[in-house]
């Protein structure tokens, strides 16, 4: 009896329930009845994410509306790194669990817009569902405005013909008032202001060859740094880099100015620097002039005692008079 069983399951084996194994998982259902996920096994056993990618898009789709999760804040928050967080929301952007979106406010920052999908086709069926609510919405909205017509009166029963012998009256058919119909409402879209034109673009007073030439390299060279900034001939000779360069912008400023904060994806990279062009044109440099300090020239005076130059704003005596005079005072 002492000798142990080798073919003997261990205790902590025996008390699992389910069919009795080496290998195989056992799930403990127990049903949630707060605070839990909805998560559909196309993500949970996807074949192309990564399981870092599985979890970070599970997180987010528990975190409530307006929740930050920007790298940083999920670099913080798990012990995996920036780029390893980073690398899986792009693959979920890849496969249509997440979409990020760069955005300009009215102050000029721009922001990141994050939007979550629980499904991989959801980005797509999402504007159809949108105008699918907005149709109903305004169908719910205008139906208590149009009555239904009101139901027609019935028709009055014709008198009995007088009683005769000769003459056969034949009754008059009867016609019931046609019903009125009510043309249905339509949704007329309400006018909208007109788009204001874009501004010019501003152009240098004198546009030099050697400005011409400084201002065509400075954008052909962008795309060195930012490889989404590739322009045409045509756009390099319409973008006004001449009117920076002629205000004094070092050209570092300038490059600094045109590619940072760049959106992804960007779409048209000529028409952002149109913008930034335009928008952030510095002023022109004030004259040498206009910096100099106002210096005030005090005039000169003859002393009234011993006729020597000095220099007051009044006629009087000169500092050895002025001591003279309170001496013998």
């Amino acid at each position: 009896m002492a000798t142990q069983q080798i073919n003997a399951l261990p205790p902590a084996l025996a008390e699992v329930p389910g069919p009795s194994g080496p290998s195989g998982v056992i799930h403990v259902v127990i049903p949630h009845t707060r605070l839990f996920t909805i998560v559909g096994n196309h993500l949970a056993q996807h074949g192309d994410l990564s399981l870092v990618a599985i979890g970070l898009s599970v997180h987010i789709q528990s975190l409530p509306s307006g929740a930050r999760i920007g790298i940083k804040i999920l670099a913080a928050r798990f012990p995996e790194s920036e780029t390893r967080i980073a690398s899986a929301l792009r693959e979920l952007e890849k496969h249509g669990y997440l979409q990020r979106t760069r955005s300009r406010l009215a102050s000029g920052r721009i922001v990141t817009r994050t939007v979550s999908y629980n499904q991989p086709g959801a980005r797509e069926q999402a504007p159809v569902q949108r105008a699918t609510a907005a149709v109903r919405a305004a169908v719910a909205a205008l139906a208590p405005a149009v009555a239904p017509p009101p139901p027609a009166p019935a028709p009055a029963p014709p008198p009995p013909p007088p009683p005769t012998s000769a003459a056969v009256h034949t009754p008059t058919p009867v016609h019931a008032p046609a019903s009125v119909h009510t043309p249905a409402p339509v949704l007329v879209p309400a006018p909208t202001a007109p788009k204001p034109p874009p501004p010019p673009l501003p152009r240098p007073s004198a546009l030099t060859p050697q400005l011409r030439s400084a201002a065509a390299a400075l954008l052909a060279d962008l795309r060195r740094e930012a490889p989404q900034l590739v322009l045409s001939a045509g756009d390099i000779e319409l973008l006004a880099v001449a009117t920076w360069l002629e205000r004094d912008a070092h050209p570092d400023a300038v490059r600094r100015t045109l590619t940072a904060d760049l959106p992804v994806p960007l779409k048209h990279p000529a028409k952002l620097l149109k913008h930034r062009l335009t928008a952030l044109l510095p002023p022109p440099l004030p004259g040498a002039s206009v910096l100099t300090p106002v210096r005030r020239t005090v005039p000169l005076q003859n002393c009234e005692g011993c006729d020597r130059a000095f220099r007051s704003t009044e006629a009087g005596h000169c500092r050895d008079c002025r001591g003279d005079l309170r001496e013998a005072a």
